[in-house]
């Protein structure tokens, strides 16, 4: 059941209550809880649907082994193997989201830098440890482009999404790599990179950079995010360190055998060719868009920015037509004029886009139903 208005209007309320006295909750606010039953999702960037068929198959075989304690080994050589790194650089997470929660426990730093907008997990960690943290914000006009040389030299700790949520924005890796210094930390949140083909600018296979530690996740390409299973790519002796944190045995038995399985080159090659089918699909977004939707940046990623007049009017009213999109303003540097969507399959973008074209222009009907598609293809969302 869709709210009802009221509800709508008391949420938004809080939120910008929130917002004006610098709650720093609201950086716990994710896609997810734009959700609600009767609503299309394109406000999650997971893939659409159950994980491919062969990897339900490996989870149940991993569930029927479960009764012992699970064994890293086999997930974390898989890793290396895949990136060319030494097993001794890999640590095994609950997701992405632990790591961050790792590095905020393991490190001291004395200025912490986190290049926004950008996905405020890392952020929340760091002062949920304790740590100031200094905010840089890239400039709309830019493009949303990282200039290395914005950052403060005296950063000990640099934090930034690559392709970076929420904006799309695809990095050059020398942009990237110029960050990394004796003394420095960087920490590279890739957990999109194997949404663009051949992963061009990801830096996970770069173990000579000093201080890079890359995260990733199998989220977003294999659906799993209730299986909560990531992992980093650093330093040994960061790595080490981050792993000094964790609980005897942090990652079950399927989520390893799902690391393992996802790790192989058939399973990477299908990945490959879901990050191509993916081009096809945002374009086709893109192309639907009405005038008066401004895209930001160059989205090069599951999901694109758009920039709203009356931002927050027009959310409410797509979720009254049945829409569910990302609201922009618990991303620092964003506002209520600032919407994340979701890339889909062309049917489903356009049907989106028609809804959207009628409530800028103020010819949609409220309470209109939007027109699903039905048995969306097993795609990255």
């Amino acid at each position: 059941m869709t709210p009802r208005p009221c509800y709508t209007a008391v949420v938004e309320w809080l939120h910008q209550r929130r917002l004006r006295r610098g709650d720093v909750t609201d950086l716990r606010h994710h896609g997810d809880a734009e959700l609600a039953p009767g609503l299309i999702d394109l406000a999650v960037n997971v893939r659409a649907g159950a994980p491919p068929a062969w990897l339900r198959q490996v989870l149940r075989d991993a569930v029927d082994r479960s009764a012992g304690y699970p064994d890293l080994s086999p997930a974390r050589s898989a890793v290396a193997a895949a990136h060319g790194r030494d097993p001794a650089e890999v640590l095994l997470t609950a997701g992405a989201a632990e790591a961050f929660v790792l590095l905020a426990r393991a490190l001291r730093p004395r200025r912490a830098v986190v290049v926004h907008p950008s996905f405020t997990e890392p952020e929340a960690a760091l002062r949920a440890a304790g740590h100031p943290v200094t905010r840089l914000l890239l400039d709309p006009a830019d493009g949303y482009r990282l200039d290395a040389a914005a950052v403060p030299d005296g950063a000990d700790l640099v934090v930034l999404g690559n392709p970076t949520n929420p904006t799309s924005v695809l990095h050059p890796a020398a942009a990237v790599a110029a960050l990394a210094r004796p003394g420095r930390v960087v920490l590279v949140d890739e957990a999109f990179a194997d949404t663009v083909p051949g992963e061009p600018e990801s830096l996970a296979g770069r173990s000579d950079l000093p201080g890079v530690l890359v995260v990733r996740s199998l989220t977003k390409t294999w659906g799993l995010a209730g299986l909560r299973v990531g992992y980093a790519l650093g330093p040994r002796e960061l790595v080490a360190a981050m792993a000094e944190q964790q609980p005897p045995w942090p990652v079950s038995t399927p989520a390893l055998a799902a690391l393992v399985a996802c790790s192989t080159p058939a399973a990477r090659a299908e990945a490959h060719e879901a990050a191509v089918a993916l081009t096809g699909h945002r374009a086709a977004l893109l192309a639907a868009l009405p005038a008066g939707a401004a895209v930001l940046g160059e989205p090069r990623s599951s999901f694109v920015l758009l920039r709203l007049p009356d931002g927050a009017r027009v959310r409410a009213a797509l979720r009254d037509a049945g829409w569910a999109v990302r609201r922009g303003d618990s991303f620092p540097g964003l506002s209520t004029d600032h919407l994340r969507v979701a890339v889909r399959d062309p049917r489903t973008s356009r049907a989106f886009a028609g809804t959207l074209a009628g409530i800028l222009s103020g010819t949609h009907a409220p309470g209109s139903a939007p027109v699903p598609a039905p048995g969306i293809p097993e795609e990255i969302r």
